[in-house]
């Protein structure tokens, strides 16, 4: 059965059921988990569908806009490796902060079960979380449509009225030369917020956002405590930000 079959399958069995599992699909397409999760990302990097641990969703389901969809599915399986990594550090009873990042967006699936609160200005988590485990608070404000996210002041003193054990924040670049760097000044002011008011704060970022610049640099590297990136990093870059102190997981 080649991809164009499996694709016109895929599509029909999502829109009847919404959610499609790859353990399923393998068996009613007589091929390997392996190639349906390959499919399935190349349907969400199409905006056809949305990436979950284990299968996907309708774009519809997850109330978030294509674009978003989209880059939620660039690079997904590294992202789910850092999910992964940075979900361990999490401990029943924790409070924490998720920014709206696409791939702190990736952690849904991994706490979803977990006792814990998460206080975040993303819709797109808000609404996957919903009816879980976990304990939400959303911290309100403008809505940027094509993030899906509250920013501005409401949202930042909205942080700032709470403690958080942990914070995950999702960064756009990283480098020993500019720091931290963010594709737009509201974004930067989010990751400050969550950091100031979190007692240990992780930036989820995969190795192909390290030693990058991007429009907006907002602090510098020593500023990161904890990184979190996925195993295609060079271990000499580990090393030498372990050097001045980060630890890398």
């Amino acid at each position: 059965m080649n991809f164009q079959v499996r694709k016109q399958k895929l599509v029909e069995r999502l829109e009847q059921e919404g959610i499609i599992d790859v353990k399923e699909m393998a068996v009613l397409l007589e091929t390997s988990e392996i190639t349906v999760r390959r499919d399935l990302t190349i349907l969400a990097e199409q905006g056809l569908l949305v990436r979950t641990h284990g299968g996907a969703m309708k774009v519809s389901l997850s109330q978030m806009p294509v674009s978003f969809a989209q880059k939620s599915a660039i690079n997904a399986e590294q992202k789910d490796e850092i999910c992964r990594k940075a979900v361990s550090q999490i401990q029943e009873g924790d409070v924490i902060f998720l920014d709206c990042g696409s791939t702190v967006f990736r952690m849904c699936p991994f706490i979803r079960n977990l006792k814990i609160k998460v206080v975040t200005n993303s819709l797109p988590i808000i609404n996957e979380l919903m009816g879980s485990s976990v304990s939400l608070n959303f911290a309100g404000g403008e809505i940027d449509s094509e993030r899906q996210a509250a920013h501005g002041k409401m949202a930042v003193d909205h942080f700032g009225r709470y403690r958080a054990d942990k914070a995950f924040v999702g960064i756009d670049g990283i480098s020993f030369k500019n720091g931290l760097s963010a594709s737009s000044e509201k974004e930067a002011e989010i990751t400050m917020a969550l950091t100031q008011n979190a007692r240990e704060t992780f930036f989820l970022c995969d190795a192909t956002k390290l030693e990058k610049d991007r429009y907006f640099p907002f602090a510098p590297i020593e500023f990161v405590q904890n990184l979190i990136t996925d195993s295609t990093v060079s271990e000499s870059l580990v090393q030498q930000y372990r050097a001045i102190g980060i630890r890398v997981l």
